[in-house]
């Protein structure tokens, strides 16, 4: 009886020994690491825009051999004009850690306008000028620095606007009107932020100032003689709501 309590007793202490050496053999698992989503702003994307314009018109007279045209050469005007402004956006952006960089270009329309009564220059004093600045499109290059869903850029390359200057005068002795409407290029810059709140939708605000070339002018219309100026949008600033999808947009995950 004795030998066989000490047989039991044997086979107890080396199960519970097997059992412990398996315990300490087997290996540790560590919890997975915390994974922070990076927003990832590069690829194609498309959208639209709305907001507001301010445009600064200028034009000098050049050249008058008319009789109706009382401003002579020298003299001239200078109006400012407020309007809505939208279009659409395309372009594509690289990005490499935090730095993103982009090409875009839009086309927009915009209704900046104004109308002038000569009371200033000639004997008549009854020139009537009006002048719009239509639509108007940029190609730029974009340089920005992404924190997580924002991106703050600046942006600046080519503009071009289409412009159109009139006159009428129908006062007697001496009427007539004419207008002539010109493309100008020119430069513009501008800054923005945007807000990822999507992996796909992009909403932002932005603020461009643009400058043009001056171009002649030839107002006479049907009278005989020249009404010649030198006009331009002397500069256009516009500030805008921007929304925008971008294609394929995957979360990237950073350990």
């Amino acid at each position: 009886m004795k030998k066989l309590a000490l047989a039991a007793a044997a086979l107890i202490a080396s199960t519970f020994g097997a059992s412990a050496a398996d315990l300490a053999a087997r290996p540790y698992t560590k919890a997975p690491p915390m994974v922070a989503a990076v927003y990832n702003w590069g690829g194609f994307y498309i959208g639209g825009h709305v907001g507001g314009a301010w445009t600064n018109q200028e034009w000098v007279n050049t050249a008058n051999t008319t009789g109706f045209g009382d401003l002579g050469p020298g003299n001239g005007f200078r109006q400012r004009g407020t309007g809505v402004f939208g279009g659409g956006h395309l372009g594509y952006n690289w990005q490499a850690g935090q730095f993103v960089f982009g090409l875009e270009g839009t086309i927009s329309g915009l209704d900046t306008r104004g109308t002038v009564l000569n009371t200033v220059f000639g004997a008549g004093l009854d020139d009537v000028f009006s002048w719009r600045s239509d639509w108007l499109a940029t190609v730029v290059g974009r340089a920005g620095i992404a924190v997580q869903n924002n991106l703050f850029y600046v942006r600046g390359g080519w503009a071009g606007v289409n412009n159109r200057l009139s006159v009428v005068d129908t006062v007697p002795a001496f009427v007539g009107s004419g207008s002539s409407t010109q493309w100008h290029n020119g430069w513009v810059v501008g800054a923005g932020w945007e807000y990822g709140f999507t992996p796909n939708w992009i909403v932002g605000v932005e603020y461009n100032y643009a400058a043009f070339e001056s171009k002649s002018y030839q107002l006479a219309g049907a009278a005989a003689g020249v009404y010649t100026f030198d006009a331009k949008p002397r500069d256009i600033q516009w500030a805008v709501v921007r929304l925008s999808y971008k294609f394929g947009a995957p979360v990237v995950a950073r350990y």
